[in-house]
């Protein structure tokens, strides 16, 4: 229990569901900041104590559990791993991989629970065989699929998601109010919960420095210069300290981090668009598929992007097997580190770590 509306009501489903339920929330920070700023961030003392009050109301006992050694090791010193060698790294994911449905689920079950119960937007359904599917929520607006895409079969076997069903967000909260929940009204959290301000430039800056660089072109021209690599990410415009106009007058984009060199690489926006995607640091929500096999599918490689109709395929490379897949038309501004999930329409397949991008725009063009 978050100390959100969706954990609250998907708590109250599942005891009126039948459920023997106990409510946990999930210590994440040694220092946690006393209250919100806004709907900046979660986890705090304050949303410890929202979620309290609704086990209350509920009626069902309530824990909090310390996972905040783990939630360092596993997701910020992850996160600040990837950013300095050059990755952009969802720790939503990180989170979910390693902490909710790891740590937790493993507590869990070795207690001797059944399993997980979230207020994810997602449901989870039966194959003929009776093997779990993940598939989104039938609001796509609210749909959180995409950050479940690091499930595996053997965790939604034992996963809960009580609020994949329903239509809107807004009818949760109404739900909510009549429970009497005082959560129905709370604000969403969002931005990343351990930089609740959200500054993650300046709260890299004070991990892992800033140590200025060139800013290059495609040819490798120098055309201006930065602070810190680590600020920047692909597609980023704003911020770019260029003393060299481009040929055409047009607005350059960060194309590439070289955090090796601690190089910017900057070009037009159509060399953006991205022809194929490929990594490893893969897992599946149900069955493999099996090398050489090409398959169509849909990718999706941000939380609130649309899909995009792709093939796939499982190629063995230098480094193990490497998840290839090339989408019908080009991805715009796709970053190593991001997340791919792989979709069979509705039905998460999975989702792999991309490494490499090969972009639509040859570099002399």
């Amino acid at each position: 229990m978050s100390g959100g509306v969706d954990s609250a009501v998907a708590a109250a489903r599942a005891v009126e569901a039948g459920h023997e339920v106990v409510g946990v929330h999930l210590a994440l920070s040694r220092m946690p900041g006393t209250l919100r700023t806004g709907s900046r961030g979660c986890c705090t003392i304050e949303d410890s104590m929202d979620a309290q009050r609704a086990a209350t109301v509920i009626g069902i006992p309530y824990y909090v559990w310390d996972f905040s050694e783990r939630f360092k090791l596993d997701v910020v010193d992850d996160f600040i791993s990837e950013y300095s060698a050059g990755r952009t790294p969802n720790p939503c994911m990180r989170c979910n991989e390693k902490i909710k449905f790891a740590a937790l689920l493993e507590k869990a079950l070795a207690l001797g629970f059944d399993a997980v119960c979230t207020g994810h937007y997602a449901t989870i359904v039966e194959d003929a065989d009776g093997r779990p599917e993940l598939h989104r929520a039938s609001a796509w607006a609210k749909d959180q699929s995409y950050v479940l895409g690091v499930l595996t079969e053997e965790q939604l076997r034992h996963t809960l998601f009580p609020l994949g069903d329903t239509p809107s967000k807004d009818l949760v909260r109404a739900e909510a109010a009549e429970r009497g929940l005082s959560v129905a009204a709370k604000p969403d959290s969002y931005d990343i919960c351990f930089i609740p301000d959200g500054d993650t430039r300046g709260w890299l800056a004070d991990r892992v420095g800033a140590e200025p660089g060139e800013i290059v072109d495609r040819s490798g021209a120098v055309v201006g210069s930065h602070d810190g690599a680590h600020a920047y990410t692909v597609g980023q415009r704003r911020g770019l300290n260029l003393g060299v106009p481009a040929p055409d007058g047009r607005p350059r984009f960060v194309l590439e981090v070289k955090p090796r060199t601690n190089q910017l690489v900057v070009g037009p926006k159509a060399a953006l668009a991205v022809a194929e995607i490929a990594g490893t640091r893969m897992s599946w929500a149900g069955p493999e598929r099996s090398e050489g096999e090409t398959f169509d599918c849909e990718v999706q490689i941000r939380a609130h992007a649309d899909p995009v109709p792709a093939t796939a395929v499982l190629m063995r490379g230098t480094e193990g097997t490497e998840w290839i897949v090339r989408p019908a038309t080009p991805l715009d501004g796709v970053a190593p580190g991001q997340t791919a999930v792989v979709y069979d329409g509705t039905r998460v397949v999975g989702q792999f770590t991309i490494a490499r991008t090969v972009s639509a725009v040859p570099v002399d063009a």
